[in-house]
């Protein structure tokens, strides 16, 4: 079985962890890959067994059987780029805080290798959206796993998003900006604005408003087949449009579309989690400590 490791660079404190991931993967005797930018940050600071570096540009579909992230939610969304539509599973162990992607709790690293190596899992197939603009404003990257935003600048006025739907006129949101998420990033920044839960099965995708100005604008959920254009009107002369992690400064008189994307992320999900333990251990449900 060839692994392929992916991860951004980290704090000391972490490095016994992926230390143990290296052991491990070396007690099941799988031929490990280590991305290049993992490899520049990892050499002389830990003992490893022998392995490759993985390149940009090396062929990872039907190469690649697993890739397992290091970090949080950020470092797998960052993997997306590096996957993008070769469908090769990732799973990820989760060094941050919340940790809905990256699932895998440090404590658990030698049992989810050890279910890895043995095919113990099922997948966890995610849609993607992408984004076309008058410019190629993100190139090749132009898709999401999570969100899409379009954000006014820090020091600006707030804006007007006019939103279409399949090319009929929705709504003009004012604001601070709106977020486009797929069912996966329902529960990240959608979320922490007042948006809905959605099962990554319900094939929707929701529109949030961000500090909207008007208090009976509220989030909506749509069919994930529709096509979603907006333009956007600043006082500035420009606001930020993000993808994932991926923010770019974009002149006002750009025109955006959003739909799904042709391909979808394979999550690996372990024969002892799902969906709804994810969000119960995560979201702290049946844990009030009024109940105590």
């Amino acid at each position: 079985m060839n692994i392929a490791i992916y991860g951004r660079q980290f704090s000391n404190e972490a490095l016994p962890l992926v230390q143990e991931v290296f052991d491990n993967l070396a007690q099941h005797k799988v031929e490990i890959y280590v991305h290049h930018q993992l490899n520049d940050y990892i050499t002389d600071k830990i003992n490893t067994p022998p392995y490759h570096v993985l390149k940009n540009g090396d062929t990872i579909k039907g190469f690649i059987d697993i890739f397992l992230t290091l970090g949080g939610d950020g470092t797998l969304l960052d993997m997306v780029n590096v996957i993008r539509d070769t469908g090769v599973p990732v799973i990820g162990i989760n060094f941050g805080r919340l940790g809905f992607l990256a699932s895998i709790n440090k404590s658990d690293i030698a049992a989810a290798i050890h279910a890895v190596v043995n095919n113990e899992f099922t997948l966890d197939s995610r849609e993607l959206i992408s984004i076309d603009s008058d410019q190629e404003i993100f190139g090749d990257d132009n898709f999401a796993l999570n969100d899409i935003t379009i954000h006014k600048r820090d020091d600006a006025a707030m804006i007007i998003t006019r939103v279409y739907l399949d090319g009929e006129f929705l709504n003009a949101y004012w604001g601070d900006g709106i977020i486009i998420s797929t069912a996966t990033g329902s529960t990240a920044y959608s979320l922490s604005c007042g948006g809905p839960i959605i099962f990554p099965q319900s094939n929707s995708i929701v529109l949030t408003p961000v500090s909207p100005h008007n208090l009976n604008v509220r989030p909506i959920v749509l069919p994930d087949s529709c096509m979603l254009s907006f333009e956007v009107e600043s006082r500035s002369s420009n606001y930020l449009v993000t993808c994932d992690s991926r923010t770019v400064t974009v002149d006002k008189v750009v025109r955006f579309k959003v739909h799904k994307a042709g391909f979808v992320l394979n999550l690996v999900r372990l024969n002892n989690e799902s969906y709804l333990s994810t969000l119960r251990n995560k979201l702290l449900w049946g844990l009030d400590a009024r109940n105590y």
